[in-house]
């Protein structure tokens, strides 16, 4: 096999030399960059103090936010940043009035929980579709599920707990039919999976940065189509929403573009720390990290078949995004001793142990990882030693 070219990137993420890092569908390995972009965040506020605000901070929900536009489809100031994709799905059902009529959320049953818990809370019927296998969502039951009365379908691209990709175009295209909206949660997307908001035609996207795109925690974003932005008026918002902010004025007047979806003060570290993975990602480009995300994910498969493990993500490629879920009996505790051994995995209840290279893995640490979940698996398996 011809010689990695993505792995001339491993230098720039420290933790590989001394862990294996199968764990970025859940915490993105940090860049060696970041260290130095948090440093100039502690420099300008040690040196310019307040005026660092007009010298830039006060439009980093933006800056920052154009930097994933790329990587997503989007357009220049089409995506806010949010601490978290809770207060972006938050924003996002606020803008509907549920008292009406057309007040029903078509969701699936495994959506990410938080996600299902905003639905719940907001006033809204919400229809959630079942999945028969856990692992698919049946798109012909997604699809029936949306009626005339639907104001909102909300889909994770990714599936967290399968690793599913759900079809994104279908879904819209049969909203859009029925005048409803759609939001679209990239989170288990976007950095390894290539996705384009514009053409795909949704009007909300929303992520973060936690994983594929190794920007670390309180860095969520927010993409609202353009063309819907004047008919939306958030009911969760703020005084950086107003078009006039530093007027203080007790009426809220909406700015007039995609400020109008930010609420309160930025989270300014969260944000110096996000850029350094957008960067990388998009010097890198999805389409490279994909090819190279299905040829792992398929050895992985079939290291774990070989090795008598079930794997409940889908075997199609092109249904299945950058993790590989495997049912090991005593995952919980095989988990965490991977943890101590310096292997990092993680465990979800109901689906399995979560493995997950990224563009920076190299192919002997996947075979590595299954022949260490064999090993420790094998020690659950053998019977205790009897006192004589």
């Amino acid at each position: 096999m011809p010689p990695d070219p993505l792995l001339q990137w491993r230098a720039e993420f420290p933790i590989l030399d001394r862990t294996v890092y199968m764990i970025s569908h859940s915490l993105g390995a940090m860049p060696r960059r970041t260290r130095e972009r948090l440093q100039q965040y502690a420099d300008e506020w040690d040196t310019r103090g307040i005026r660092a605000w007009e010298e830039g901070w006060w439009e980093m929900p933006v800056t920052v936010g154009d930097l994933i536009r790329k990587i997503v489809g989007a357009g220049p100031g089409e995506i806010v940043m949010q601490q978290n994709v809770s207060i972006c799905q938050a924003i996002v059902a606020s803008c509907f009035d549920w008292t009406k009529k057309r007040n029903k959320i078509v969701t699936e049953d495994m959506n990410f929980p938080s996600n299902l818990y905003i639905y719940q809370q907001s006033g809204a019927r919400v229809a959630t579709v079942p999945s028969e296998d856990r692992i698919t969502v049946p798109l012909e039951r997604m699809l029936e599920a949306i009626d005339e009365e639907t104001a909102l379908v909300s889909v994770s691209h990714v599936l967290f707990r399968s690793s599913y990709i759900q079809d994104l175009a279908a879904i819209t295209n049969r909203a859009h039919e029925q005048g409803a909206m759609i939001v679209a949660d990239l989170y288990q997307s976007a950095g390894t999976v290539p996705v384009n908001v514009r053409n795909l035609g949704v009007d909300f996207a929303t992520g973060g940065s936690v994983k594929w795109l190794c920007g670390g925690p309180g860095a969520g974003y927010l993409y609202v189509r353009p063309d819907v932005w004047p008919q939306l008026r958030p009911r969760v918002t703020g005084w950086a929403a107003h078009r006039e902010p530093f007027a203080f004025s007790s009426d809220h007047d909406y700015a007039g573009g995609i400020e109008r979806f930010l609420n309160g003060t930025p989270n300014i570290p969260a944000l110096y720390a996000a850029r350094s993975g957008y960067e990388i990602v998009n010097e890198i480009g999805v389409e490279k990290i994909r090819e190279k995300s299905m040829r792992q994910t398929a050895h992985l498969i079939e290291l774990a078949h070989a090795a008598g493990f079930r794997v409940n993500s889908p075997k199609n490629p092109a249904e299945r995004g950058g993790t590989v879920v495997i049912d090991v009996p005593n995952g919980y505790e095989i988990t965490k001793e991977l943890s101590r051994r310096d292997y990092l995995v993680d465990y979800r209840p109901g689906a399995g142990i979560r493995v997950a290279p990224h563009f920076y893995s190299k192919d002997e640490e996947l075979d590595l990882t299954i022949g260490e979940i064999s090993k420790i698996a094998a020690g659950f398996q053998e019977p205790a030693a009897v006192s004589p």
